[in-house]
């Protein structure tokens, strides 16, 4: 019984751990259905992410693609198109691409220009040029450029602009650069434009200098002909005044010569026959006394000192001897106190010692020029003060003479041909043949001045006497 009891307890306490056991099992697959369940799900969603995720990348790629094919299509164009030409070159310089521009530059479609050597549509004096600039770039890393002219196809030459650089080739490709190609014909024909156009200016610059170097040279000529002119009629004016000059000298000299006639006839003839009828009386008349001897002595000792005193006058008028004599300041002296004597008009007279040692020629021309020139004072001045001062500036010696009297027209006195005297004339004359130089100047209550001015070397003592 007790077998029985514990057989049924065992059964039963199997059953129960079983049925827990089973419980417990069923719990733990449900936990393991459960976590399956989860596991797939998770990467069911893991899929389907990464399925977006690959459909996102294949959109991108896609957009990317057509991007790229819309890139690629752009740098064609713009590579095909550019406005200038592109050309890849090797080291011999053979062309190894180009787009379409350069082929349109050189004029020769573009499937044949490739493996054609650049240098041929190089014109041969620019030949040189751009082999060197071939080798600069290959052997260097920086741009190198120049110009030289080509030549087209068809023979049409232009002037391009090269610019290169070294290209890093790509696997199984020569050593190549890249060479851009520009037509600068329009530039350089601007360029040869300008510099004629700066030609044109240099030289329409120097036209310009020369116009006015010209129209100077032509102002200068008529200038220089309106002077020839005045000093042709200056000239003429001269020749005449000389010519009319030496008239009136000669008419001068006739009248001086009737002059002196009459005044030896008039004068020292009938004082020598006077003497000589004195000695004829006294040579007839024997038994004269001794107080009408004497008498009759003493009136012909006064005609011979009138006669030699009438000969003494000639003589100064002609020639003071004084001048060689005892020099310019003493005979002015004895000229000027006359002069005061016969005139009345007031004289102040200042002079430097060393004048005296003027030649004879200079000291005479001085003298005849003091002389007219009161001699015209007391004449036609109606002047009552007269001033004389003789000095010496530098070289030269200057005697200006000056009154207070009436004025007159000098420069219509000199040329009025009806005017008979010389004074003026002669004034002027006397001065210049010395090397001088005579300058008359009158003006209404200023009186007339007369200067004379001729070269000198020696004195500069003062003499003055009022």
């Amino acid at each position: 019984m007790q077998k029985k009891r514990d057989s049924a307890g065992d059964v039963t306490g199997l059953r129960g751990r079983a049925e827990s056991s089973l419980r417990n099992r069923t719990k733990a697959q449900v936990e393991v259905d459960r976590r399956l369940s989860s596991e797939t799900q998770r990467l069911l969603h893991e899929l389907q992410v990464h399925q977006v995720e690959l459909e996102m990348q294949n959109a991108e790629l896609v957009e990317t693609r057509d991007r790229t094919d819309m890139l690629l299509e752009k740098f064609t164009d713009l590579y095909d198109f550019a406005p200038v030409g592109f050309f890849t070159l090797d080291d011999q310089g053979r062309i190894l691409e180009v787009n379409l521009t350069g082929s349109a530059l050189l004029g020769v479609e573009r499937s044949k220009l490739i493996s054609r050597f650049f240098s041929r549509f190089v014109l041969l004096p620019g030949r040189s040029v751009f082999l060197g600039f071939l080798a600069r770039v290959f052997s260097g890393t920086g741009k190198e450029s120049c110009e030289a002219k080509l030549s087209k196809e068809d023979g049409t030459p232009f002037w391009a602009s090269l610019n290169g650089c070294s290209a890093v080739p790509l696997a199984g490709q020569k050593k190549a650069c890249r060479v851009a190609v520009s037509d600068i014909t329009s530039f350089k024909q601007a360029q040869e434009a300008q510099r004629l156009l700066e030609t044109l200016s240099v030289s329409n610059e120097a036209l310009k200098k020369e116009i006015v170097r010209r129209q100077t040279v032509e102002e200068a000529l008529k200038d220089s002909e309106q002077h020839q002119r005045q000093l042709l009629e200056h000239s003429r004016r001269m020749q005449e005044q000389l010519r009319d000059l030496s008239h009136r000298v000669l008419q001068a000299r006739e009248d001086e010569r009737k002059r002196i006639s009459r005044e030896l006839h008039d004068e020292v003839t009938q004082t020598l026959v006077g003497i000589n009828v004195h000695l004829e009386t006294l040579s007839r008349d024997a038994t004269i006394s001794p107080k009408r001897l004497r008498q009759k002595v003493l009136r012909t000792q006064r005609l011979v000192e009138k006669a030699v005193e009438t000969v003494h006058e000639f003589a100064r008028e002609l020639r003071p001897t004084s001048l060689d004599d005892l020099g310019l300041i003493v005979t002015l002296h004895s000229f000027l106190n006359d002069f005061m004597k016969r005139t009345g008009i007031r004289v102040q007279f200042t002079a430097f010692a060393a004048a005296d040692q003027l030649d004879g020629d200079q000291r005479t021309a001085l003298f005849r020029v003091l002389q007219e020139a009161l001699a015209n004072v007391s004449q036609h001045a109606h002047a009552s003060r007269v001033q004389i001062n003789i000095h010496k500036s530098a070289d030269v010696v200057h005697m200006e003479i000056s009154d207070n009297g009436d004025s007159f027209d000098v420069a219509r006195t000199l040329n009025n041909k009806k005017n008979k005297r010389l004074g003026l004339i002669g004034m002027r004359e006397r001065v210049e043949m010395i090397g001088g130089q005579c300058t008359i100047t009158s003006a209404p209550g200023e009186g007339t001045r007369v200067h004379a001015q001729i070269p000198f070397k020696n004195g500069n003592k003062e003499h003055t006497r009022p």
